[in-house]
């Protein structure tokens, strides 16, 4: 190529090209402006950005905590743990007659039979039918009466000699008279339920109502709170974990209960498996069967937890 003069220096360049190569001298072809190149955007947005450090703190945050989890879990079912490896050894060895007592393996399969045949689940549908209703009827009605009681001296000197009456009774000294009076099918079962639930719930309410701290109620009152106000926003909140004590009492009751019930002319329920299992001497079957009553007792009480600290999120915990 011949040598070519810069217009701007003066100055005479030498450069050659190869075929095949592109001059440096040659300027780029810019592109027209009526067909500009298309182009992607990959900038990643805010939220996307924020949402991968968030991801990895949570990821990095649960591995920490796992060895705590794992110890806690450890820890508690440790004593669980124990039982049932007493349970299965003390047969084997002696300790006990494996006839009245079976290995802890016989009972699971006996477990296992009843609840691939359907038994198990049948007779704990009718149990939790019963206990719950007479659970449910039993919060609806001794809630509100508590509450009435304890804020209004009238009626608790009205209605006190009663309640220490019946509180003093137990339920199961009364089943006959249920019985009697009702009959043996579901009215007398979930009657005696509902009998056993109310005082605990009854009393603890009483007893929450009345030791509400005078400061808030000044206070509520000097802000010239309606009754339902006052009720709303200082004694309901204030009552709370004191009235779910007697609540999850009153659960571990109606489970009690209600399997004593079904021990007399019931013919469904954990009661009647249980007590059905013993006249057969079906000995794993009946040991299956409190095991079940049991871990449903575990599981509503845990459900009754969660609820309470639900509802009583606004406490500040004793550890600050």
């Amino acid at each position: 190529m011949s040598p070519t003069t810069s217009t701007a220096t003066g100055t005479v360049t030498g450069k050659t090209t190869t075929p095949g190569s592109a001059s440096a001298a040659e300027p780029a072809v810019a592109p027209s402006p009526a067909a500009p190149a298309p182009s992607v955007s990959l900038k990643a947005s805010p939220s996307d950005n924020r949402r991968g450090p968030a991801t990895a703190a949570l990821a990095r945050r649960a591995v920490r905590r796992l060895p705590f989890l794992v110890a806690t879990g450890a820890t508690k079912s440790a004593s669980i743990v124990a039982l049932l490896l007493l349970w299965e050894a003390a047969p084997r060895l002696g300790l006990v007659d494996r006839t009245f007592l079976p290995p802890f393996s016989e009972v699971a399969r006996a477990w296992w039979g009843l609840a691939a045949d359907g038994q198990l689940a049948d007779n704990a549908r009718a149990s939790l039918v019963r206990s719950f209703s007479g659970f449910g009827i039993a919060v609806v009605v001794a809630v509100p009466l508590g509450l009435v009681i304890g804020w209004y001296r009238p009626v608790a000197d009205l209605l006190g000699p009663l309640l220490e009456v019946f509180r003093n009774t137990a339920a199961l000294a009364l089943l006959p008279v249920f019985v009697l009076l009702l009959g043996i099918g579901e009215t007398s079962k979930i009657s005696i339920v509902v009998y056993a639930c109310t005082w605990p719930i009854l009393l603890n309410t009483i007893s929450a109502v009345r030791n509400v701290d005078p400061t808030l109620l000044k206070l509520a009152k000097s802000m010239d709170l309606s009754a339902p106000r006052l009720f709303q926003k200082v004694i309901l909140p204030s009552s709370v974990p004191v009235i779910f004590t007697g609540i999850r009492l009153a659960g571990a009751a109606a489970i009690l209960v209600l399997v004593a019930a079904e021990m007399i002319g019931a013919k469904a329920g954990l009661g009647y498996l249980v007590n059905a299992s013993q006249y057969n001497f079906a000995i794993p079957q009946m040991y299956a069967g409190i095991i079940t009553i049991s871990a449903i007792g575990v599981v509503f009480n845990q459900v009754l937890v969660a609820v309470e600290r639900r509802l009583s999120s606004w406490r500040v915990p004793a550890g600050g």
